[in-house]
């Protein structure tokens, strides 16, 4: 039988993933791959042929390496991998024990955790799927405005101004209206109603019969989004945002850290300090991106998120031509659902 510190990087890596099968979800399995066939290229490269020879200079070189390759997110990315990658080789006697002491996982500025200032479309789906397939969360505060955010691509300021009755069931759509008290940001130009697709509705719902506290604001308006005391303030709303969008819902940590301990995720008002969370300006411009990809066309994006369509075009990052986009109009609100996006990705 061979012996475990001869096994090659790639037999190493192979056994950890098959280890790891039966605790993991399918995305953190190819998370994991992915990271990790970068490691086992580099020893291959540099002619280590077995993982006992790994030790603390080649993981040194590796991450000097990304460094210079990968932005300072994915280079922590790829030592988390590493890190976990070498515990497990510790558990069957294939390297020297102390060596996982010697990896250092770079830690991250919220600048430099920040890949992109928008929730990407990948990300968005994998949260919502998570959060509509869990008993435990569905229709919270943090789901409910997580869905309305992506469906629509609403300000913050117009989501805080939301009143009950501006929740039309029988559409259903959401009434955004300046009002004194909640001024909209172009005002009486910024009035409109918005579609939303019935499993948003459902969310909605729910979170109304189950989450949302029956009580005024200062103006004995009855808002849409509530604390105890009255309207959700900007600063509750924003702390949603972040809590809805950490990447551990649905995959584990990016940045090494562990849920039940990390205090991003547990200690109350840190939620924003975690590298990977969004706030709604990242989430409105992730989901103004995804609808023009949807095919949506761009007036009618203008006219849902209340933005001209020069300024769409002016900071939207294109990832394909707006006359191509022109060309892909299809059924708009229909399209305007995860579930949609999963069948065109075929899941």
């Amino acid at each position: 039988m061979i012996e475990p510190s001869d096994l090659t990087p790639r037999q190493a890596q192979q056994n950890f993933l098959s280890k790891r099968k039966a605790s993991s979800s399918d995305w953190t399995i190819r998370t994991y791959r992915y990271q990790l066939n970068e490691f086992v290229h580099f020893l291959e490269e540099n002619g280590i042929e077995t993982i006992g020879e790994v030790n603390g200079w080649v993981i040194d070189q590796y991450e000097r390496k990304r460094r210079q390759e990968v932005k300072p997110a994915t280079v922590r990315g790829d030592m988390v991998a590493v890190k976990q990658l070498i515990d497990y080789c510790v558990t069957i006697e294939a390297v020297d024990p102390t060596l996982p002491e010697r990896i250092d996982v770079p830690t991250l500025s919220k600048e430099d955790g920040s890949s992109s200032d928008r929730l990407e479309t990948k990300d968005a789906i994998e949260l919502l799927d998570f959060f509509r397939n869990s008993t435990a969360y569905y229709g919270k505060p943090m789901h409910a405005v997580l869905e309305i955010f992506w469906c629509v691509g609403c300000r913050l300021g117009g989501l805080q101004a939301l009143d009950l009755k501006d929740y039309i069931e029988d559409g259903p759509y959401l009434h955004f209206k300046n009002r004194t008290g909640t001024r909209l940001k172009n005002a009486s130009d910024g009035e409109r109603p918005v579609q939303i697709s019935p499993q948003v509705a459902d969310v909605l719902d729910t979170y109304i019969a189950r989450e949302r506290w029956d009580v005024r604001d200062d103006r004995s308006r009855e808002p849409l989004f509530t604390s105890r005391r009255g309207r959700a303030s900007k600063t509750t709303i924003r702390n949603w945002t972040y809590t809805a969008t950490f990447p551990c819902w649905f995959r584990s940590c990016p940045h090494g850290e562990v849920p039940s301990t990390c205090e991003f995720k547990q200690v109350h008002r840190k939620q924003s300090q975690c590298p990977s969370s969004k706030g709604p300006h990242a989430i409105r411009t992730g989901s103004i991106t995804w609808q023009l990809n949807r095919g949506i066309p761009i007036e009618v994006v203008s006219e849902r998120v209340n933005a001209s369509p020069d300024t769409i075009k002016r900071h939207y990052d294109k990832e394909e031509p707006f006359e191509e986009l022109e060309q892909r109009r299809s059924q708009w609100v229909h399209d305007l659902d995860i579930d949609k996006e999963n069948e065109s990705l075929g899941a």
